[in-house]
């Protein structure tokens, strides 16, 4: 095997550059220096270590032409589809933590209500994993390798990461952009390679893998991560759903399930695999989109990345005919471009409707309810995203909520997953763990609890000794929390147990009476 990877244009064929693949010395030397570098990073505050990541935003835009000519020609998108789904995003990214990422990783004081913690102050602080292995895929390599990376950065950690072997230029190109920010030597690393690179990472032990890519690599990313133990963060595929009912603007949904599914080649995670169509509407609304596919060209939507996935797409097309589908047109490739085709008359037993099939194809299939298109919708080993169509917003919403996914939308498609407020992320063989959003930023730490108690006695009513009195007058107590009845009758009945702890200014009823009304009231005293 050669230790190099050559990089070629997709747009015409030239070899773009060749890396060389990094050893197993250079990715336990690149965990080093990383852990080396995060321990100088963590001690940064947050709002200084996001100010110096906000320029990285200015530098972006200095340099969007180039940006925009490199992942066009490592990976054939067109250059709307780089702006608006590779660049736009990770600017929202940034603005988002720029306003919100201070406070969302700010210490939590706990309020301590239970008169048994009165003396006690309580809290939580999150706090950095350390080095992140971050393992990225080759279908939007900028943006998902870049927002992840920036989350760990945002959060505290050091990042080592790993790109598909065909987005390498890429790799090279995110270097080039964070060199020009103030950041500790070491922090961010690239290691260059294919699988068996990603496992050496995995085994040079860092403190959390964060992967997205195909459920069967997953599935192996989880299973080496699991050998150490290192906590894991997986985003894998999707089979998304788009549900049109008859009461839907039927033109704005045409127009939608076109982007849905041919957007980057159809090369999406939430690309509109399955399109159910309420059957009220359904022949008119397949003559709207083979209408509106017979418009849409090849090089509209881009190419192909990989030759690889043609096979996948070819054998989804050839089943659904072979069991009674229709198709818009021939399936044709030509060089890496596949023309868009739409799938009609569809069923369940098809692998169109099962698989993921990462491709220009449309099935398109009918449904007579409400909760038929809901059942149809989650009969799926995937739940990533799903979209609803219909003008009646609160039956929209009613349906979204009932689908198994991790994200939804009404009356729109793929938008919502750029939302930098949103936490991005699946379910069933969708993965887990998000990013994006609050939640997606805290995924990259770890929670500290705290507890400092101020009371200045010797002892306290739990400690040794045990003894028959001890053990009923906590009984007591227990029951003067939590029993039933109104809080005079819990205190008469418990008196005795009460005076036991006079001692202890916990229990003090004169001193804390208040702390324990409130908790009681709350028990439902």
């Amino acid at each position: 095997m050669s230790d190099d990877i050559s990089a070629v244009s997709l747009l015409d064929g030239h070899v773009l550059s060749t890396y060389p693949i990094s050893s197993d010395a250079d990715i336990k030397q690149a965990i080093i220096a990383a852990r080396n570098a995060a321990g100088v990073w963590a001690k940064i505050d947050v709002k200084q270590r996001v100010k110096r990541l906000a320029q990285l935003e200015r530098i972006i835009l200095a340099e969007q032409d180039s940006i925009i000519e490199t992942i066009s020609a490592a990976t054939g998108k067109v250059k709307t589809e780089v702006l608006l789904g590779e660049i736009y995003p990770v600017l929202a990214l940034l603005r988002y933590y720029q306003k919100n990422a201070a406070d969302i990783l700010a210490p939590r004081a706990v309020i301590t209500v239970p008169p048994e913690f009165s003396n006690v102050e309580a809290g939580y602080e999150r706090r950095p994993y350390g080095v992140v292995a971050l393992i990225s895929p080759w279908n939007f390599p900028f943006q998902l390798t870049l927002s992840p990376l920036l989350t760990a950065l945002v959060s505290g950690n050091a990042c080592v990461f790993k790109m598909s072997e065909l987005s390498l230029p890429i790799g090279a190109l995110l270097l080039h952009l964070l060199a020009q920010l103030e950041l500790p030597q070491g922090l961010v690393q690239q290691v260059i390679g294919l699988a068996a690179t990603g496992e050496q990472l995995i085994d040079a032990r860092p403190d959390l893998v964060f992967f997205t890519g195909s459920v069967n690599a997953g599935r192996a990313v989880m299973a080496r991560a699991a050998q150490h133990p290192i906590p894991v963060i997986l985003e894998l595929g999707g089979k998304d759903a788009m549900l049109v009912f008859a009461d839907a603007n039927l033109e704005r949904a045409a127009k939608a399930a076109m982007y849905g599914a041919f957007s980057n080649s159809g090369q999406v995670c939430v690309s509109v695999e399955r399109c159910y169509v309420e059957a009220a509407c359904y022949a008119g609304f397949v003559d709207k989109l083979k209408a509106a596919v017979a418009k849409v060209s090849a090089e509209d939507i881009g190419s192909l990345t990989t030759l690889k996935q043609f096979s996948v797409i070819e054998a989804h097309y050839q089943d659904a005919l072979a069991k009674g589908a229709k198709a818009s047109a021939p399936l044709r490739l030509d060089g890496h471009y596949v023309q868009p085709v739409v799938l009609w008359d569809v069923t369940h037993d098809m692998r169109i409707m099962r698989e993921e099939t990462f491709g220009p194809l449309l099935p398109v299939m009918a449904f007579d309810a409400e909760q038929q298109a809901i059942d149809l919708a989650n009969d799926s080993d995937y739940g990533l995203n799903a979209s609803i169509w219909s003008q009646d917003i609160d039956k929209a919403e009613r349906v979204a909520r009932q689908l198994q996914v991790g994200n939804w939308a009404v009356n729109d498609v793929i938008k919502n997953i750029g939302h930098p407020g949103l936490p991005f992320g699946g379910v069933k063989n969708s993965g887990f763990g998000r990013y994006h959003g609050a939640e997606g930023l805290r995924q990259f730490t770890y929670t500290v609890a705290g507890f400092t108690n101020r009371s200045r006695l010797d002892d306290e009513p739990n400690w040794f000794p045990y003894s028959d009195s001890r053990y009923l007058e906590m009984r007591g107590f227990i029951d003067l929390l939590f029993g039933s009845g109104s809080l005079y009758q819990r205190i008469t009945r418990n008196w005795r147990a009460l005076q036991a702890f006079r001692g202890y200014a916990s229990l003090n009823l004169r001193q804390h009476g208040r702390n324990l009304w409130i908790f009681l009231r709350g028990q439902g005293g």
